[in-house]
């Protein structure tokens, strides 16, 4: 499988996440070429909106460009919604993460490692407000 379609399957896997836990959830279509900044996923319930930028890897550690995180976090900050990236890394559930979370590398991008699940990740229960 593809990495455009592993991708694709991990939204639509967090989508159906979504929906059981009582959360209304799209995918928003075109998220990574759309003119405009938008995230991959968009979920909410009552008064709680939360903005999503998914990724899969098959690696211990995920990169974003600065654009990536500024376009999300602009997005949420007109949109009035929580901001928060989701990586499915090897072997594990989906961990979220909130763009403060995200370390700034030499390169002036962003990234987010395996290891930081146990100090700043929050598993899907978390993130819905089961825990």
């Amino acid at each position: 499988m593809n990495t455009k379609a592993k991708g694709t399957k991990g939204e639509r896997d967090l989508i159906k996440l979504f929906w059981t836990a009582g959360f209304a959830a799209i995918r928003v279509a075109g998220s990574g070429s759309s003119h405009f900044p938008c995230p991959d996923l968009l979920a909410g319930k009552a008064n709680r909106h939360l903005a999503i930028e998914c990724k899969v890897t098959k690696e211990n550690s995920k990169y974003f460009t600065r654009d990536e995180i500024n376009e999300l976090d602009f997005f949420c900050k007109t949109y009035g919604a929580e901001g928060f990236v989701a990586v499915k890394f090897p072997k594990t559930d989906w961990a979220f993460f909130i763009l403060e979370d995200l370390k700034e590398t030499k390169a002036a991008n962003f990234s987010i490692a395996l290891k930081d699940i146990a100090t700043k990740g929050l598993s899907f229960e978390q993130l819905c407000g089961f825990f």
